[in-house]
């Protein structure tokens, strides 16, 4: 790792927010740290992107591979399925929901495109998204309408925007379809948006799809873990959370619930597999190779969806137990926001520049916050021209350096993005994390964005 330029790292304190501690003790920050399996050089401050796992729930996660192994039929047939099922009852209490609506899927992205690749769209059918619309999700909306008859609707804007705008402009949205003779079928919005990382009112947006009569199908990606989640009360029709970003478990894992009003709409996992019921045909017959089930139709679809390491998805208890180790939900969630919250305040000041944050003040009332770069894209885009380089693309130019730089030459990453004309950094609020790490983090900053001006992202 080259150490050019690398500010130092002044000698680390207790940081920890109001003096939270640990059950044990163990300070909330830089002493947690060691419950993790970081390189002692590397300071995580993307989180959200991947997440991480502690040292015990990583025990968990080999016994189970281990035991694979020593017996795979036997574990994946027999054993599987009734530990699978402790894990679908321990999670369900925590979102306060009926286990018969939980099962696992691989990510985030794997749900919803379950949910929109079973729906049976007909002409005039709409799927409404919102401009802040995670990437590949987007994607899977755009395959959709190339494949079935349909069509796409966006919700536009750059945040910031008010909570009570977003709820307005998916009413507007709706009923501006419905005069023009179609009908939004499904809304696909966030929990907690991943670039920029704002939280959305998802509540609210449930309601009105509810009042509407249009299927919300919310992707909270950054939800579990992250956010307080209540689907008892939510009743969202279709809901995935990846469970390996916020709530410390091994990738790849997310929590997919559906009630039982709309499981017949789901008949096929991604991919279908044995769990599938074709509709009947003369002559053929099908069955599973394990045997009969007394599950419902949707648990046992998903219950095996191809040969893959199921071991994540057995770590749920234990990763639950950890986090009730650090005082539990409420108090793992209250240092994260409220660490992040203080943090984006501290580098805006130092870099001189804002925090992305609406009226009500509702965006950074989460584990993420983002602060403008103090970059100018005119600025940036003479610094190209200079150097007989075109200048259209240095939005994505200037992030990619600087991203790579920080691994290379800091050894952390903070994730970047190019939003609204100007370069923005989201940071993360986590337990292992405390303010002296995002002072350090500021620093960084402040240098990269200097050496961006130098001209250093052209060479």
């Amino acid at each position: 790792m080259s150490t050019t330029n690398l500010p130092v790292r002044e000698k680390e304190t207790n940081g920890a927010l109001d003096g939270i501690a640990t059950q044990g003790g163990v300070r909330f920050g830089k002493e947690l740290r060691k419950e993790f399996l970081f390189d002692e050089k590397y300071l995580n401050l993307n989180h959200g992107s991947f997440g991480t796992y502690p040292k015990s729930v990583r025990s968990t996660l080999r016994h189970f591979q281990d035991l694979t192994e020593a017996c795979p039929d036997k574990f994946i047939r027999y054993t599987y399925p009734p530990l699978l099922d402790e894990s679908r009852a321990s999670i369900a209490k925590v979102l306060n929901c009926d286990v018969e609506t939980v099962v696992f899927v691989p990510n985030a992205t794997t749900a919803i495109n379950t949910v929109l690749r079973n729906l049976v769209f007909s002409p005039g059918d709409k799927i409404l998204y919102f401009a802040t619309i995670y990437g590949a999700c987007h994607k899977t909306i755009s395959y959709i309408t190339e494949t079935t008859p349909a069509e796409a609707v966006e919700v536009e804007y750059t945040y910031p925007v008010s909570d009570a705008w977003l709820v307005d402009a998916l009413k507007s949205k709706v009923r501006e379809e419905r005069a023009r003779g179609a009908e939004v079928k499904i809304a696909v919005f966030d929990t907690v948006v991943s670039m920029p990382g704002v939280r959305m009112p998802f509540e609210k947006l449930t309601e009105a799809c509810k009042e509407l009569g249009v299927l919300s199908c919310i992707d909270g990606a950054h939800g579990v873990g992250h956010v307080p989640l209540d689907l008892g009360k939510l009743d969202p029709d279709f809901f995935v959370s990846n469970c390996h970003k916020w709530l410390f478990v091994p990738r790849g894992c997310a929590i997919f619930h559906v009630p039982i009003r709309n499981q017949p709409l789901l008949r096929s996992t991604l991919p279908t597999s044995h769990g599938f019921i074709p509709k009947p045909q003369s002559g053929q017959k099908f069955s599973s190779p394990f045997g009969p089930s007394a599950k419902s139709d949707f648990v046992n679809n998903f219950e095996f969806v191809g040969t893959i390491d199921n071991g994540p998805y057995l770590c749920i208890p234990a990763a639950l137990e950890f986090r009730e180790s650090l005082g539990g939900e409420k108090v793992v969630m209250a240092y994260c926001t409220r660490l992040v919250q203080q943090a984006a305040e501290n580098v805006a000041s130092v870099l001189g520049t804002e925090v992305l944050e609406n009226g009500e003040g509702t965006l950074t009332n989460c584990c993420l916050a983002n602060v403008r770069l103090p970059l100018h894209l005119e600025a940036v885009g003479a610094v190209a021209e200079k150097a007989g380089k075109e200048k259209d693309n240095v939005g994505n130019l200037v992030r990619d350096w600087m991203g790579r730089t920080m691994v290379d030459d800091y050894s952390t990453f903070m994730a970047l993005f190019f939003y609204g004309g100007g370069w923005w950094v989201r940071f993360s609020g986590q337990v292992y994390l405390e303010m002296e790490d995002f002072e350090w983090a500021g620093g960084v900053l402040k240098k990269l964005c200097e050496r961006v001006m130098a001209g250093e992202f052209l060479v």
